[in-house]
């Protein structure tokens, strides 16, 4: 009887564990658009995980990312926002030429997933960029006035 218990709450588990894992009845949402993989040039299609969805909600997010400081150092080579960190130019026609600064640079992809994280919690931009400012200001001097 034992065995025939602990088979049927073995067998339970499993199941529980797969439907869990099947992602049915989850509804993943997010506070903000990310632009499509496939429009990613090929450098942030091979970046890890977290440097992709950077570079996916950068782009699909300017009004937000213009409004985000970056501390890496950048100002240095022109970059105003931490979106310049991520898109170089954007023509009349909506299409992005990307920057690939942000490929190679930590602290700009720590920034977006912070502002990402934060946008989730319901902060407004201007909270974001104060806990920017707060958190990085140790690793440089801002790139935005």
């Amino acid at each position: 009887m034992r065995r025939l218990i602990f088979s049927l709450l073995l067998i339970s588990l499993i199941f529980t564990g797969l439907s869990a894992c099947s992602g049915q009845g989850q509804v993943t949402e997010t506070a903000y658009p990310m632009a499509s993989m496939s429009d990613m040039p090929a450098e942030v299609r091979a970046a890890p995980a977290s440097v992709q969805e950077a570079y996916r909600f950068a782009a699909a997010n300017p009004d937000i990312m213009q409004q985000i400081p970056c501390y890496c150092g950048c100002g240095a080579v022109g970059h105003t926002s931490n979106y310049d960190c991520y898109v170089s130019s954007v023509s009349t026609g909506g299409t992005i030429t990307f920057d690939n600064h942000a490929l190679g640079c930590g602290i700009c992809v720590d920034i977006t997933q912070d502002a990402m994280r934060l946008l989730r919690e319901g902060k407004s931009v201007s909270e974001i960029r104060a806990y920017i400012d707060q958190t990085y200001s140790q690793y440089g001097p801002s790139n935005m006035p």
